[in-house]
């Protein structure tokens, strides 16, 4: 110590204050970016996936028996580097596990699929799971950033459970690729024990030509998104600590609707809603802001006030009378209690749905210049069991909406920002018990004098514990005027319709009701030789009214061409051998079931109509009354309803049938002259 005290000493000062000055500059610098891993020579899209460690977690397994289902906490990275010369917008990867991987959390990016976490990745129902980038949407290119590797590289941090066999086996995903279909992915030789690294390349590379200047407005573009409903997050206006945000949703499918629709999304960053008109939240709560980080930044701020600090709010649209409201109403497209017509229905007003929000942000982003971050993970389900479902994509960045100027001038005002979230009716989801109809058929005709009903439990069966009948005995046969009784009084007549013509022993037990909130009868009524004609009658079973219902049915080609009009519905033909259907003005309700005088137990809300078809366009081979006389598909309010097992048989006995159809129409005449006071 002593000798390095004395060399100290015959140090010169200045010379020693030189060297601590250089000493104490190199501290101070910045650390540099962490490379990118070695991209193998990819000019494309480098995807590296890397498993840094796990560790065994309990239950503790027998290694003898059951080393493969031992579950491990693992963590791991992957790693997105745009070496090519085309800008990356809103990109997506796809990653395929095979080890049981449950996802618990997700670091810069989240699920394509909206997905909570935990997520497991085997039980989803595509073998595939994948990501969206966030907050990073976006990756430049080298040669528009000068190879800034914060601007080209994004990494996706992974921490969940496995199942796996023992060290020394790497558990890594099987297959790893970009979700952009304009890109071919494929595995390098480089590959570790630990990394799995694949380059994506364009399968055309003169896509490059059509892409926007780099650094210019529309390079961060996507075009705007189609889907069965469409959700645009415009942001109007935007302040140091706060944006006002207009949300719109707007249905794009040909015959779905959403009744009472409630939309819910995840904030990332911390945000929270002040203030909202055109909708409202399913609940008011800002605790999680009063004993959060945003009760510590905003001490000013009274939270009793603010209307929802969760993480993921719910929202609903307003009912008419709050249209006018001058604090919650006054915003375009609201307040219609959350219905979504399709387009076919009228001018496409009533198609559209908005709100308007003023949101609260949080650091890093609490300043003029900080860019804007849309939620992500949206969802929106109807009220109705007759509404569709949906899955919804993550918001991807599009070209600012344009507003008519406020001032009235020949004018459009640009949004500050915007993005679009496509989401889509689901058909199959293995994830979810099948959902059963809503709705179902029954067929009749001219030259038969028995219905053919409803599939028994068509819409779902009575609970076992409770149920008395059979529910997979086939429906039986009824006389046309038991279309109008509940399910528990058709029983008795079908019994003695069975018994007075002879169609043989009723099965033992009884075949369940069809359980469907509506039923629609699809009845062949005329057969000659230049035309034919059919009628078409919902039954409203449920306990509330149906405002603004729509039908359509689908028919052979054969026949479809063939088509004129119907006599009490506003009809389309709508291609691909569908009539489109909705009540006129005046008949767009299908009334609740309902008592009334004259019998002991309810009957449903009806509406009919006529409809007429000529031969003159249709082959010779047209057989309306074997087939091509009955529809193939039937849909209400959008929903697909379940259809019979036949078709009525014919010659049975044309007499006999006409009086029983005129003694149903007589019989509902009656009713209805009742029920109406009349």
């Amino acid at each position: 110590m002593e000798a390095m005290h004395a060399a100290t000493n015959r140090i010169p000062f200045p010379r020693l204050a030189v060297l601590l000055l250089l000493v104490a500059i190199a501290a101070a610098q910045p650390l540099p970016v962490a490379p990118p891993p070695d991209d193998a020579g990819c000019n494309g899209v480098l995807l590296t996936y890397t498993f840094e460690g796990r560790e065994r977690i309990r239950p503790f397994l027998d290694p003898a028996t059951e080393a493969e289902s031992q579950p491990y906490s693992f963590r791991a990275s992957t790693t997105v580097l745009n070496s090519g010369v085309r800008t990356l917008p809103s990109w997506a990867l796809v990653l395929t596990f095979v080890h049981g991987e449950i996802l618990v959390g997700v670091d810069g990016a989240v699920l394509t699929s909206g997905a909570d976490l935990p997520y497991n990745t085997t039980a989803a129902p595509t073998t595939t799971t994948s990501f969206s980038g966030y907050p990073q949407t976006d990756l430049l290119t080298p040669i528009a950033t000068a190879g800034d590797l914060s601007k080209i590289q994004a990494t996706v941090r992974l921490f969940g459970t496995l199942f796996a066999g023992p060290e020394p086996l790497v558990p890594l995903p099987s297959a790893l690729s970009l979700a952009d279909p304009a890109y071919n992915c494929s595995p390098l030789a480089t590959a570790t024990t630990t990394t799995l690294p694949t380059c994506c390349v364009l399968k055309s590379p003169d896509q490059v030509a059509a892409e926007p200047p780099a650094g210019s407005a529309a390079a961060s573009y996507l075009p705007r998104v189609a889907g069965d409903l469409v959700i645009t997050y415009d942001v109007l206006q935007a302040h140091e600590s706060t944006y006002l945000t207009l949300v719109t949703l707007e249905n794009d499918a040909p015959m779905g609707r959403l009744d009472g629709w409630e939309l819910s999304w995840e904030w990332q960053r911390g945000e929270f809603v002040n203030t909202m008109r055109g909708a409202y939240p399913r609940q008011v709560d800002a605790s999680e802001c009063l004993f959060g980080p945003q009760g510590q930044y905003y001490k000013d701020i009274d939270f009793s006030k603010v209307l929802n600090c969760e993480r993921r709010p719910a929202v609903f649209d307003l009912p008419p009378e709050r249209r006018q409201d001058a604090s919650m109403g006054q915003i375009e497209h609201c307040c219609r209690n959350g219905t979504l017509l399709p387009k076919s229905m009228g001018d496409g007003t009533q198609s559209v749905s908005a709100f308007q929000m003023e949101v609260y942000k949080m650091p890093p982003d609490v300043n003029r210049t900080s860019r804007l971050h849309a939620p992500a993970n949206f969802r929106v389900s109807g009220a109705s069991p007759l509404n569709p479902e949906y899955a919804c994509g993550q918001p991807v960045p599009v070209s600012p909406s344009e507003f008519l100027d406020p001032s009235g001038l020949d004018s459009t005002t640009l949004a500050v920002a915007s993005w679009q979230v496509s989401c889509n009716i689901t058909v199959d989801d293995t994830t979810k018990p099948a959902k059963p109809p809503q709705c179902c058929v029954s067929f009749s005709s001219f030259n038969d004098e028995s219905v053919v009903p409803c599939n028994t439990c068509a819409c779902g069966c009575p609970a076992p514990a409770t149920r008395t009948c059979s529910a997979t005995a086939p429906a039986m046969l009824l006389p046309p005027y038991a279309l109008l009784m509940p399910f528990e009084r058709r029983d008795k007549e079908a019994l003695k319709w069975a018994h007075d013509k002879e169609l043989g022993a009723p099965p033992d037990p009884l075949p369940c009701g069809d359980m469907c909130g509506v039923s629609v009868n699809w009845h062949l009524a005329t057969d000659a030789a230049g035309g034919w004609s059919a009628r078409i009658t919902l039954f409203n079973w449920e306990d509330s009214d149906m405002r603004d219902w729509f039908t359509s049915v689908v028919l052979d080609d054969k026949v479809y061409g063939g088509f004129e009009q119907a006599y009490s519905f506003n009809t389309t033909a709508a291609g691909n051998g569908t009539i489109f259907m909705r009540g006129r003005e005046g008949f767009d309700f299908l009334i609740r079931e309902s008592n009334v005088s004259g019998v002991d137990y309810p009957v449903p809300g009806k509406q009919q109509s006529v409809l007429s078809f000529t031969k003159k366009t249709s082959p010779g081979d047209v057989d309306v009354v074997r087939r091509d006389g009955f529809p193939t598909k039937v849909f209400f309010n959008g929903e697909e309803c379940a259809m019979p097992q036949r078709i009525p048989s014919h010659g049975v006995g044309l007499r006999a049938s006409r009086g029983a159809l005129v003694l149903l129409l007589l019989f509902y005449l009656v009713l209805s002259a009742q029920h109406i006071g009349l």
